[in-house]
């Protein structure tokens, strides 16, 4: 992916409208809340060995995984003020603050993991990318993403109708409180680290997450049923503060962008050749392993694209134009 600092033109002017420190800081502080085996965080890593080396030593990068310096809102309120440089954070939270890209949750909108990796590698995805710094305070240089997500249940589950009144485990923003709404669940925000014990004593009766979590955190050993999903893409972004871009000189601003999106948008790639034989193995070891469609969760798929042709039409159509365009 090559990255070009004219798409950043309208950012880095409202960048500089924000005041920048008097002195920048040669060693960047990068947040994650991913813990450090996750392809995330090795991304982070790598791209600040990679800065450390491209620029002689000038400049250097200290990854904080696993939610070290907060939760992503904690760790995006940071970024706003400057006291954090740089994240790689779900598109998710920025959505919070950008609510078009909220559209990118639409059930279903990717076929599989290829196919949502060719979405926002679109000219229409990376284009959404301009208003952060007007609504978030922050520059992002491009995406990378998490795999589809499915879920993991306690008890049997048959229909959508068995998720009904459950408390499920989300990540907290608009378009996910929506899908589970809709489907008369109850959604329930909880920080990774606690997901494990909470599915395990059954403070939560099921997860939505990401096939890499599932296996590499053994949550299949504390539910019944998985459902193999695959209802929603999960994109990462790229995000350095504003403040932080704004006291850059053009060449860092070029280097670091180019670079950052480059890393990012490798994990792309590791979820494309990964996502299948993570499956693969999680249903070598599950209770029960079902593999279901958008006709499984009845009439929420429909009611989310109400909610959400009302809440983004514009978007939700580019994206679906994008989707439509690059299936194959």
């Amino acid at each position: 992916m090559t990255f070009s600092i004219t798409k950043l033109v309208g950012a880095v002017a409202l960048a500089t409208a924000f005041a920048a420190p008097a002195a920048m800081a040669k060693d960047f502080r990068l947040g994650l809340i991913t813990p450090p085996p996750h392809i995330w965080t090795k991304a982070a890593e790598a791209f600040g060995a990679e800065l450390k080396e491209k620029s002689g030593g000038a400049h250097s990068v200290t990854v904080f995984p696993a939610q070290q310096l907060g939760n992503e809102a904690e760790m995006l309120q940071q970024l706003q003020t400057g006291a954090l440089d740089m994240a790689f954070m779900t598109v998710a939270e920025v959505s919070n603050r950008a609510p078009d890209l909220g559209a990118f949750y639409a059930p279903f909108l990717a076929s599989d993991i290829s196919h949502a990796g060719r979405i926002l590698r679109t000219d229409t995805a990376k284009g959404l990318l301009d208003q952060l710094p007007a609504k978030a305070g922050v520059v992002g240089t491009g995406y990378g993403m998490a795999g589809l997500r499915q879920i993991v249940a306690r008890g049997k589950i048959d229909s959508a109708a068995d998720l009904a009144g459950k408390k499920i485990r989300i990540t907290p923003f608009t378009p996910n409180l929506d899908f589970y709404n809709a489907l008369g669940a109850a959604p329930t925000p909880m920080p990774l680290p606690d997901v494990y014990d909470a599915l395990a004593n059954g403070q939560v009766d099921a997860i939505d997450m990401d096939a890499e979590l599932i296996w590499v955190l053994k949550y299949y050993e504390n539910a019944d049923t998985v459902l193999q999903s695959d209802h929603m893409m999960f994109p990462m972004v790229g995000l350095v503060s504003a403040k932080v871009w704004a006291g850059l000189s053009e060449e860092d601003r070029a280097m670091i962008g180019e670079m950052m999106a480059r890393h990012v948008d490798g994990t792309i790639d590791s979820y494309v050749a990964k996502e299948q034989p993570w499956l693969d193995e999680i249903r070598g070891v599950a209770k029960t392993y079902k593999v279901v469609d958008a006709s499984f969760f009845a009439d929420a798929v429909a009611k989310w694209n109400t909610i959400w042709e009302a809440k983004a039409p514009a978007t939700l159509e580019a994206l679906r134009k994008a989707a439509q365009d690059t299936a194959q």
